[in-house]
């Protein structure tokens, strides 16, 4: 019935804008070599160190390169910017550059800028949104030649690797100095990247339009695109996204809610492309008696009731559809140490009940039940819920709001998600959620965090995955979570294009091209 109101809407807003539609068929499109791609939220900022949104992620791809890439298929990081790296030690990286790398500019890209770049983040006056992130494990950086670095940890830390592709975007020496001041803001409307697009023009809120940077390195891992210019344009509105995209004024829409992406699978136009996502789902409970000291999630038969009660195959089969998938650990299964050999818990409100009465509770649990996203979703747990003997008091409030009231020690059990930087490894949700001191912990379970340390305090692969293991065993054993399930991301797309979804849910723009 949403469906069906969303569809109409579109209809009506595909009249409204007709003008509009006709002026960027334009521009789109196989005929002029331009794919228009279109987000939600606004681009206020092109420069990566300073936004970390997800439609700005899908933007640095085409922009930027770190020193090594993430491949999209195996997961496997490889050598970008960076021709070869290898660990010296366990807290000693060393990386050759290659010689052929520009910047948009034209200018060569050097050992001095790669050692600017992370000075400059690993300063906090830079204000850079990575550096917090990067502190955590990085000593310094220093140069070895004109064409190699190395970087000293602080501590064995398993995702070095991951940051330097992802989390840091390389610039040039002095990017962000101008006459001896420092000016974080440089880089925010005009990039000066080294990625396979340049930006040509940007219209803060609106669009970003890209071309082809015809210099681009050739031996880099993304390969030469085969698209000549990308449009990202600020739509909103899904209703106006839908009329676009069967004008033809889009060729590509991202993270498309269920009901929109079903009405738009058979169009004319547009065709469905759904795929996987590294986010996951899952409710955390006060365990720890953080909310008061006799939290009724301080027993163990109250959280084994909580997971039994819901009925998570059918949520997953009519709510969230595409690829999604239950999940026995609260992480992804594709990550790296997310192991799903672990205790599983059917859905079986009669044994929910029976648990709640063996916990104390014959008359049920009184408490409140927190979420910020998948509106529908929240509604049907609680609805579940409530059949199994529990009295959830349903709050639904905005993520800043939740995220206040969990500092604060107010939030006896929400529904939360997990995205993990679209990063195939446990650690990206394991060492957020399970380390003591930490907000989003609501266990403090210390075996549990003993195992997660352990984790995170080596880089050989054997002894990451054992300490996994053990670690997703006892939550799972402990009923310290609700694992609920594993999202998917639907895409519509021109039939114009050939696109295929990527694994970890970061789309790679460099690899679309026309049919």
């Amino acid at each position: 019935m949403r469906g069906a109101k969303i569809l109409r809407a579109a209809v009506g807003v595909l009249v409204a804008t007709a003008a509009v539609a006709v002026s960027q068929v334009a521009v789109a499109g196989k005929k002029n070599d331009t794919l228009t791609v279109a987000v939600q939220r606004e681009v206020r900022n092109v420069d990566g160190l300073y936004t970390n949104s997800r439609h700005t992620l899908i933007l640095m791809q085409l922009t930027d390169d770190g020193l090594v890439y993430v491949d999209p298929e195996t997961f496997e990081y490889k050598p970008a910017v960076a021709k070869s790296f290898k660990y010296i030690d366990d807290t000693t990286l060393e990386f050759e550059l290659r010689e052929n790398v520009k910047f948009h500019d034209g200018s060569p890209l050097t050992a001095d800028d790669v050692v600017y770049t992370y000075e400059w983040v690993l300063q906090k006056e830079s204000g850079s949104r990575q550096t917090k992130k990067v502190q955590r494990w990085l000593d310094s950086i220093e140069k070895l030649g004109p064409y190699k670095v190395r970087m000293n940890l602080k501590r064995p830390y398993p995702l070095a690797l991951r940051d330097a592709a992802v989390s840091i975007q390389l610039r040039k020496k002095g990017s962000y100095h101008a006459e001896g001041k420092a000016n974080k803001d440089a880089q925010s409307l005009q990039l000066n990247g080294v990625g396979p697009y340049k930006i040509v023009e940007f219209d803060p809120g609106k669009k970003v339009v890209l071309e082809r940077f015809e210099d681009y390195y050739a031996d880099s891992p993304k390969g030469k695109p085969a698209i000549k210019n990308i449009v990202f344009r600020t739509i909103p509105d899904w209703g106006t996204q839908q009329a676009e995209a069967m004008s033809g004024g889009i060729d590509w829409m991202y993270n498309v809610p269920t009901e929109v992406a079903e009405t738009m699978a058979n169009a004319p136009r547009t065709k469905l492309v759904p795929g996987p996502s590294m986010r996951v789902g899952f409710i955390s409970m006060d365990s720890a008696g953080k909310t008061k000291k006799d939290s009724p999630f301080k027993k163990l038969e109250v959280r084994q009731a909580m997971i039994h009660a819901i009925n998570r195959e059918s949520i997953v089969k009519h709510l969230v559809k595409g690829s999604s998938k239950v999940i026995h650990s609260v992480c992804h299964p594709a990550q790296f140490g997310c192991t799903q050999d672990v205790k599983k818990y059917s859905y079986d409100p009669a044994k929910s009940k029976e648990l709640l009465k063996k916990a104390g509770y014959p008359d049920g649990v009184e408490f409140d039940f927190w979420a910020y996203r998948e509106r529908s979703v929240s509604e049907a747990i609680a609805a579940d819920l409530r059949k199994a003997g529990f009295k959830p008091k349903f709050r639904y409030v905005k993520s800043s709001v939740l995220g206040r009231a969990r500092r604060s020690n107010e939030v006896q059990s929400y529904f939360g998600t997990w995205g993990s930087g679209s990063t195939a490894d446990a650690a990206a949700i394991v060492s957020v959620h399970w380390t003591l001191d930490n907000d989003r912990n609501l266990t403090e379970d210390p075996e549990v965090a003993k195992y997660v340390v352990a984790a995170e305090a080596s880089t050989d692969p054997e002894v990451r995955k054992a300490a996994y293991d053990k670690a997703l065993g006892l939550i799972a054993e402990r009923a310290l979570k609700v694992p609920l399930y594993a999202f998917s991301l639907n895409y519509i797309v021109s039939k114009e294009l050939d696109f295929e979804a990527p694994g970890d849910g970061l789309p790679r723009l460099f690899l679309a091209k026309w049919k």
